[in-house]
């Protein structure tokens, strides 16, 4: 007798800067099977070795132009800069419809962004789960500092930018505050765990 499939879930990931996000989503894809990080699309030229609709759809500003006003992006952002990212959603309803589990971080507006999607798309509402990936500010200084990669100027406005996102914490369904990695790895396994019971309906 074959048992049965575990129902697809989407995990989908937001907190600060420093939190560890694409960490544990590459960490996630890579030890859980089933698991795949959704591709997003963006405007960029792609990086040596990356592969189009592999790592990103990478889409001229004219195409995305023309996604954007079909209504085919669940959401979308200007990022540094000049360049655009976004998700379609034939990048997540195509999987989940057949049963695979998908995972992506975005920014709270984002997430926001999935929500109202959801609101139309009983395949999405059914499916989704957010999780808000929190770290103490005096943590989250230190990991930004630790990196090298910032300037003062930049942790500051980075800091700045993770007080307005941890005011939007409480509208996920699950939170993690941020330990170290394999802590914040078993947590997000645990979520997935009840995630996949509530959307099977087991209590």
């Amino acid at each position: 007798m074959t048992a049965p499939a575990e129902p697809a879930v989407l995990l989908v990931l937001a907190g600060p800067a420093g939190a560890g996000k694409t960490t544990l989503c590459d960490r996630f894809v890579a030890e859980t099977p089933g698991f795949s990080r959704v591709v997003t699309a963006t405007t960029r030229s792609p990086r040596p070795g990356e592969v189009n609709d592999v790592h990103y759809h990478f889409l001229t500003p004219a195409q995305f132009d023309a996604r954007l006003a079909a209504g085919e992006f669940l959401e979308w952002a200007h990022v540094h800069g000049s360049h655009r990212y976004g998700t379609l959603a034939t990048s997540v309803l195509g999987p989940l419809a057949a049963g695979r589990s998908l995972i992506v971080n975005l920014d709270v507006q984002g997430v926001d962004h999935f929500r109202r999607a959801a609101e139309t798309s009983p395949l999405l509402r059914r499916h989704l789960a957010t999780v808000f990936i929190s770290v103490p500010t005096s943590e989250l200084r230190a990991r930004l500092t630790g990196r090298g990669k910032d300037s003062e100027e930049e942790i500051a406005r980075r800091l700045r930018t993770a007080e307005v996102e941890l005011r939007e914490a409480d509208k996920f369904e699950y939170r993690i505050i941020s330990h170290s990695r394999d802590e914040d790895f078993a947590a997000l396994i645990d979520i997935w765990r009840q995630a996949q019971r509530r959307i099977g309906g087991v209590a």
